[in-house]
């Protein structure tokens, strides 16, 4: 098949993302770590009582249930669905909207309906960044062949971490739209570029494998680590001739590690997209092309933001609020792009390197990451009441890990309830 066509069909499904302005929204998603309130260990999949369980349990409330053979595997509804990541993980994504407000209130309803069937099992849907007690070694995968593959890849071609963001990570992901090539090259590149700031801001990881983790930006190592040509940051993402194409010609250069062939899934290793495509170059092998690469920002028919640890209300709608307003409102971009405009692939790299032993007191040009984000936060004014919160806990140059660690030093089991979202709706 001839190469052109190969990009072509990648950049043809990037490019009908484009929206015009007015119908920017904004969407996001959550994996929660499933935990008995008790003991603070992660519930698996198939024990009694499990995750698989509680699908089952969700399903008969009116929601579609998908399967793979006897097993549940995900649910869908009105605004929103939940998949299950390899370690059980309970992953939430919400339908994309135009105002943080509406996606505030479709938050509520939907974990308004999920909550209680964990609540009865003493259980609690808990927002951190990393397994608050258990370790990887001791949580099984989720019968999906998908993720016996992955593991074996990885093994074979992987980092030193993938495992530890298979089973081991819960993240907040923010989707944001783009209206051109143009657009998208600003967004993709400012996207990069702030991705220590968000990493940092939104750090939420104090357990890790069982012992207090003691360096900042757990999730930033974890994929800096895992599998360096389709994790962390691209480094194409900061050159003057960024374009659907490169990020196209990237993927293609990608091993695919399985496809979804004949109703399954088939081990493909090291053979990469470029090759697949000359037997199937299907919308569905483009979105899975587009799906199996895991970098800070990744691209679909919209820009996903992927730093932020999983983080408790309010700092979660505060993440939503504070990344929507930097990408869409037109002075708040403006001022990124322009602090941003010597950034470089090595200088980003360095940033990193040297907030994993900073944190938020990391210094950029003349001041602190806190207070550039506090600066940033200053200029916002439509989320106001959203971002607030973050705002507070900045000025006193602390990130959500340290109310954490605060809440655990006092009594683990307080830390981890204050940490879910079992509080958020008792409260609401």
């Amino acid at each position: 098949m001839n190469y052109d066509k190969k990009i072509d069909a990648i950049v043809d499904y990037i490019k009908s993302g484009e929206k015009s302005e007015d119908n920017f929204k904004v969407g996001f998603e959550v994996e929660h770590f499933v935990i008995d309130a008790e003991t603070m260990e992660t519930i698996t999949y198939g024990e009694d009582g499990g995750v698989r369980d509680s699908l089952m349990e969700i399903e008969k409330l009116g929601y579609e249930g998908t399967y793979e053979g006897e097993n549940i595997m995900g649910l869908s509804g009105d605004g929103f669905a939940v998949s299950i990541e390899p370690a059980a993980q309970f992953e939430v994504a919400f339908g994309a909207e135009k105002t943080v407000d509406e996606l505030f209130d479709n938050y509520k309803k939907v974990m308004g309906e999920i909550v209680p069937i964990f609540d009865k099992k003493n259980q609690l849907l808990a927002e951190l960044g990393y397994q608050p007690k258990s370790k990887i070694a001791d949580l099984p995968f989720i019968p999906k062949e998908r993720y016996k593959y992955m593991s074996k890849y990885f093994r074979e071609f992987g980092g030193t971490m993938p495992l530890n963001m298979m089973q081991g990570s819960g993240s907040l992901q923010v989707a944001i739209d783009f209206k051109d090539e143009e657009d998208f090259k600003k967004k993709f590149f400012v996207a990069n570029a702030v991705s220590t700031f968000l990493y940092s801001t939104f750090d939420n990881s104090y357990i890790f494998e069982g012992e207090v983790y003691a360096k900042h930006n757990l999730r930033q190592s974890i994929w800096e680590n895992c599998d360096k040509p389709r994790t962390g940051t691209y480094p194409f993402a900061f050159d003057d001739d960024l374009s659907y194409r490169k990020y196209a010609e990237k993927i293609l250069a990608t091993d695919s590690i399985f496809i979804h062939k004949d109703g399954k899934d088939i081990y493909t290793g090291d053979t990469p997209f470029e090759e697949i495509f000359d037997q199937d170059m299907s919308k569905d092998m483009v979105y899975h092309a587009l799906s199996i690469v895991f970098p800070d920002v990744r691209t679909k028919q919209y820009i996903e933001v992927r730093m932020p640890d999983n983080v408790p209300y309010p700092y979660n709608f505060a993440a939503v609020a504070l990344i929507k307003n930097m990408f869409y409102d037109e002075e708040i971009f403006g001022f990124l792009y322009q602090l941003f405009s010597d950034m470089t692939y090595e200088k980003s790299q360095k940033l990193k390197d040297k907030a994993v032993m900073q944190g938020i007191n990391t210094i950029y040009k003349d001041k602190k990451i806190s207070e550039w984000m506090l600066q940033i936060t200053g200029m916002i004014e439509e989320d106001n009441e959203y971002i607030k919160p973050l705002e507070e806990l900045l000025k006193r140059d602390e990130k959500p890990r340290d109310i954490y660690e605060s809440l655990y030093k006092e009594d683990p089991q307080k830390a981890i309830y204050n940490f879910s979202v079992n509080k958020f709706i008792k409260e609401n």
